[in-house]
């Protein structure tokens, strides 16, 4: 191994490899498979919902689905590479964003495809622009803020569980057995999280959907659409077009800086687990770098026909567990991603697994949002200033999310940007922020 830069921070008796050291192909091989498992199943879910909440044929789902593991690839290299400004340089991993699922499902019911995309990558850029004034931006979006917005976007996206709870009209699928499907595919994602084996608890989410995959094919429920793709997918840049309606601009926008903020937090744990510093200017230039890699891989993404991207949080506790943070094996887990996403007949197996599967995965997934949202919020001092402005926000998100009809009597323009239950309870938690006089 290298010698240490002596102006990292101590690095944690767990990491065996640090940032830029070398390790053999078949080792860092492996440890990029596990990065990749670990993080598998969260980029294809956010276009596997989208996709079957709007009802799009199969082949579509199974685009996006192929592209999202090749945007997915492409912004792990960037961010792994760091070109220039642009990228963290630390092993930190990119997917599919979850946090853009609402808004991206009401795009979608607005001006489909096109209008998901074009809005994808008008607002992008804000992104970018923040990276610049990030210090600043700690002021407006504070962490009580963050937490109420991540919370939303955890308790929203819990009712999306339902379309594969429920079989559709000429499905299949028994009621009783699309729960008892679900329900046993939660169970083996929490047996396989409860072992004490590392390998098992990264790849948990996978081999849940594997197993339930398996037990459907056994029962026949599996239902595999002819197709005539080819060996290879060559990416189509912007296949369904591009359109823009100005009432989604503060939706989009919002999403972008509470993402901005996510990946600050996820950028400085990756720095911290890898022993590099988490202050000063190299941190400082590396969450920059990060920030503005997240904003350009999602604007490529757009272009690409996938839906932002953004940092993932459960990277660094893959890093945690092997002891292996070398840039090395970001580049090895981006090759693989890209050449998934490369391979049709992979997005086409992805697309095909079975509603009460995926709803069993993504009730643990979205559950595991909202408390990530509830840790945000416990390490915030909850005074009764915060507290009201917690029950406010949390009151107007919910109440618009389940039911927009509410904003009804409000003039178009207005109702069409607030109809997202995030953006309005984001909004309020803003406004209540700097509104309310603070404790002394």
């Amino acid at each position: 191994m290298t010698e240490p830069e002596p102006t990292k921070n101590a690095a944690p008796r767990t990491i065996l490899f640090g940032l830029n050291d070398v390790l053999r192909a078949p080792k860092a091989f492996l440890a990029a498979l596990q990065q990749v498992l670990s993080m598998f199943v969260g980029t294809i879910t956010p276009p596997i919902i989208v996709a079957s909440e709007l009802e799009m044929p199969f082949e579509q789902k199974a685009y996006l689905v192929s592209m999202s593991l090749l945007c997915s690839g492409l912004g792990t290299l960037v961010q792994v590479a760091a070109f220039g400004r642009v990228g963290s340089g630390l092993l930190s991993m990119t997917g599919t964003s979850f946090a853009f699922v609402t808004p991206l499902i009401h795009a979608g019911e607005i001006g489909g495809l096109p209008l998901m995309f074009g809005m994808a990558l008008l607002l992008s850029p804000v992104e970018v622009i923040l990276a610049i004034f990030l210090p600043k931006l700690k002021k407006i979006i504070t962490p009580l803020v963050t937490g109420i917005v991540v919370l939303l976007i955890g308790l929203l996206l819990i009712p999306t569980t339902i379309y594969g709870l429920t079989p559709s009209e000429g499905s299949s699928f028994h009621p009783i057995t699309n729960l008892a499907i679900a329900a046993g595919v939660l169970l083996i994602v929490l047996g396989f999280s409860s072992i004490r084996v590392p390998w098992a608890r990264m790849s948990a989410a996978l081999l849940a959907l594997l197993s339930g995959y398996l037990i459907c094919m056994i029962l026949g429920l599996v239902q595999m659409p002819e197709t005539n793709s080819s060996w290879i997918a060559i990416p189509v840049p912007f296949k369904y077009g591009l359109a823009f309606d100005w009432t989604l601009i503060l939706p989009f926008a919002f999403i972008y800086m509470v993402t901005t903020i996510e990946s600050i937090g996820d950028l400085t744990a990756c720095s911290e687990i890898s022993g590099e510093p988490t202050s000063g200017p190299l941190y400082w230039k590396r969450i920059r770098g990060g920030v503005m890699a997240d904003g350009i891989n999602s604007a490529v993404a757009a272009c690409l026909n996938c839906f932002p991207n953004t940092t993932f949080s459960q990277n660094n506790g893959v890093i945690q567990l092997t002891g292996i943070a070398s840039r090395q094996v970001g580049f090895y887990a981006a090759g693989i991603l890209i050449f998934f996403g490369l391979v049709p007949g992979v997005g086409i197996w992805l697309a095909s697994v079975p509603p009460p599967v995926m709803s069993g995965l993504t009730i643990l997934l979205f559950g595991l949002i909202a408390t990530a949202g509830i840790r945000i919020l416990v390490r915030t001092p909850l005074d009764n200033r915060s507290i009201t402005i917690l029950a406010v926000s949390l009151g107007v998100g919910v109440i618009v999310g389940f039911d927009s009809n509410v904003l009804a009597p409000l003039p178009d323009a207005v109702e069409r940007i607030f109809s997202s239950g995030i953006t309005s309870g984001g909004v309020t938690a803003i406004v209540l922020n700097a509104v309310l006089p603070k404790s002394k």
